[in-house]
């Protein structure tokens, strides 16, 4: 069965939203983290969000293949780039690397589809 990236990331978001709730002082420091690593500086907020794509396909993190294939979407990447980037993850990652690279194409087309 095929991964739904958009119910995974709301799903992730409604216990993120707990978290807010139970932790506000350490989701408040991930948020500012957040906010200023992925701000346009030497290189763009799209480059950054590309970076941080990777590493989730590489660390095998649907959340992360959810979120940043999304921002990247509404950063407006395309296709193509989402798959030159995954071409380098499975360069590095091998096979394993390949599956969730193949993953991070289906996610983008979820949210492209929107």
């Amino acid at each position: 069965m095929a991964k739904d990236y958009k119910q995974i990331t709301k799903d992730i978001s409604q216990y993120i939203g707990e978290l807010k709730k139970l932790a506000p002082d350490a989701m408040q420091g991930f948020y500012a983290l957040s906010k200023n690593a992925t701000a346009d500086g030497v290189l763009s907020e799209k480059t950054k969000e590309f970076i941080a794509l990777a590493i989730g396909v590489t660390q095998r993190c649907d959340g992360c293949i959810g979120f940043h294939t999304k921002a990247l979407h509404k950063l407006g990447a395309t296709k193509e780039e989402v798959a030159e980037v995954m071409a380098m993850c499975v360069y590095m990652g091998g096979g394993p690397t390949l599956m969730y690279a193949a993953d991070a194409l289906r996610a983008f087309d979820q949210f492209s589809a929107e």
